[in-house]
């Protein structure tokens, strides 16, 4: 079972979910997935996703309050009984270990002009922290199926909190330029900000044993879609 636990400060019960409600969030994941290649051969990417998982949340009991549609916006993206939620996709890199997330652009704060310190932009990165899990879809795509698995991790988890990791400066070729801020490695997890991509924070993720028990659905899906839409009009 999916350790599913509201541990940040933000306004939300501490919810566990019990086993009843873990199944059917798994079990309307993989019906949701494979309904939506059905009609798509794409990959389920950030837009598509934050509509299919307010389906999945809806189906299994946990209503869905707010809905972004989409909006650039930094934070939440879904607010639901479970809490609120920044939806990501990403796709695993070579043998399944890693997966990269983007987050907040942080220009208000540092970039090539202004390097700013490491302080102000914790501070930064955590005022804009304004949720409580990360729903991260991630992919790994070959030339006939796809994998998909859904993560439902803590905001606060150790390797998604900037005051985790020990930040330096990025020094570029040019002698004293500071390029943008990067941390260690911690656990294999670890963050980044490049000046030149818009100051955008970077998150870097180790499928360890512990971000493992926030999985909550896995399904593989063969590509090419049975239906178009006109199929699926005729068909009412």
């Amino acid at each position: 079972m999916a350790e599913v636990i509201s541990t940040t400060n933000q306004e939300s019960s501490n919810i566990i979910i019990n086993d009843e409600s873990y199944k059917k969030l798994s079990s309307n994941f993989e019906k949701c997935v494979k309904g939506y290649h059905m009609v798509n051969d794409n990959p389920i990417k950030e837009t598509p996703w934050e509509d299919i998982n307010a389906i999945i949340l809806d189906v299994s009991g946990f209503v869905v309050k707010y809905q972004s549609n989409g909006s650039h916006k930094s934070g939440g993206d879904l607010s639901c009984s479970i809490g609120d939620l920044s939806n990501k996709s990403s796709q695993y890199d070579k043998g399944n270990k890693t997966f990269k997330i983007s987050s907040y652009r942080l220009t208000s704060i540092c970039s090539e002009k202004s390097p700013g310190n490491i302080e102000d932009i914790i501070k930064e990165i955590d005022l804009r922290k304004n949720f409580n899990y990360y729903s991260i879809i991630v992919r790994n795509k070959t030339s006939d199926k796809i994998l998909y698995d859904w993560y439902l991790i803590p905001s606060d988890f150790p390797a998604l909190n900037p005051s985790s990791y020990k930040w330096t400066e990025k020094i570029g070729n040019k002698k004293g330029s500071v390029i943008g801020w990067n941390t260690d490695v911690i656990n294999g997890s670890s963050m980044s900000i490049s000046f030149s991509m818009s100051s955008q924070l970077w998150i870097n993720l180790s499928i360890t044993d512990d971000i493992k028990k926030y999985i909550v659905g896995t399904t593989t899906v063969k590509i090419g879609r049975k239906y178009n839409y006109i199929d699926l009009y005729d068909k009412l």
